[in-house]
């Protein structure tokens, strides 16, 4: 994939727990990108190269997903150690994150579980878990079903493998031109491989489970996010009908916050990258 990702190198890395395919690419100061469900790095494309040209950018596949391996662990606290494993491996003991979705979840924790290691998060459409599960309604549930049909792991994968395409192709009508040739490629390979897609229902699964359970740990104990935060939602997906005040939503989580709009659906590395690089910037 030279020709999305030029200049960028691409490394089987060995973290402990698990094995993360990842991208590596530019020079400066490190920023890790976290993609969400259910793509893989390649989600970055347009926006990695864009950040590599003052920045050191890792792009890994999430545990789980894409080429990484399939540790049956997902929960993000696990995630966020093959980060920390990841990174200072490359020789990098503080960075910033970037995640979108399911990535973002996981930057989360990683920067409420490893505080001294983080020095900027960009949450890209996405909240807290217990944020979500805390205020969830029928009007959540039936607008993100996914959520809850994905955590029945072991039925779900069952039921998608099946017809990955059927699944997979009818939420955000995706097609080769929106997402990049190369990316699309990716993304098909993953959701034809059923070790791929048993992973990605766990990580739901866990969502519900222990990763609830780790965020309510911390509201009640009145952790909060230390390093400064973006949170930013597409205006053209459903977030922002969900939460009528996402500012207020964030303020239970982190002190040092900015909550703003990107005008583009869900995927807003790939709809929107040069809107999404300047919004990264004005934080790094």
């Amino acid at each position: 994939m030279t020709g999305v990702f030029e200049g960028f190198s691409l490394r089987r890395i060995d973290v402990g727990e698990a094995v993360l395919r990842v991208r590596i690419g530019g020079a400066g100061p490190p920023i890790l990108l976290l993609h969400g469900h259910p793509r893989t790095h390649t989600t970055w494309h347009r926006v990695a190269p864009l950040l590599a040209t003052d920045h050191t950018v890792v792009c890994p596949d999430l545990r789980g997903y894409g080429e990484s391996s399939k540790p049956g662990d997902y929960s993000k606290r696990a995630m966020a150690r093959d980060f920390v494993h990841l990174m200072s491996g490359l020789g990098y003991e503080r960075f910033a994150v970037a995640g979108h979705d399911r990535g973002a979840a996981a930057a989360i924790r990683l920067a409420l579980d490893h505080p001294a290691k983080i020095t900027k998060l960009a949450v890209l459409d996405g909240l807290p878990i217990g944020a979500h599960l805390q205020r969830c309604d029928a009007r959540f549930a039936r607008s993100w079903y996914h959520w809850f049909f994905l955590a029945q792991q072991e039925l779900a994968a069952a039921m998608i493998i099946e017809n990955p395409d059927l699944f997979y192709g009818g939420r955000y009508h995706d097609t080769p031109l929106a997402m990049g040739v190369e990316n699309w490629a990716d993304f098909q390979r993953a959701i034809h491989d059923p070790e791929t897609v048993l992973a990605m229902c766990g990580d739901y699964r866990a969502g519900l489970e222990v990763d609830r359970q780790h965020d309510d740990e911390d509201r009640a104990n009145g952790r909060k996010i230390a390093c400064p935060v973006l949170a930013l939602w597409a205006a053209k997906d459903d977030l922002g009908e969900l939460y009528e005040d996402l500012p207020a939503v964030w303020a239970e989580w982190a002190d040092d916050v900015q909550v703003r709009s990107i005008d583009c659906g869900h995927h807003m590395a790939e709809e929107a990258p040069v809107e999404l690089v300047r919004e990264l910037r004005t934080l790094l």
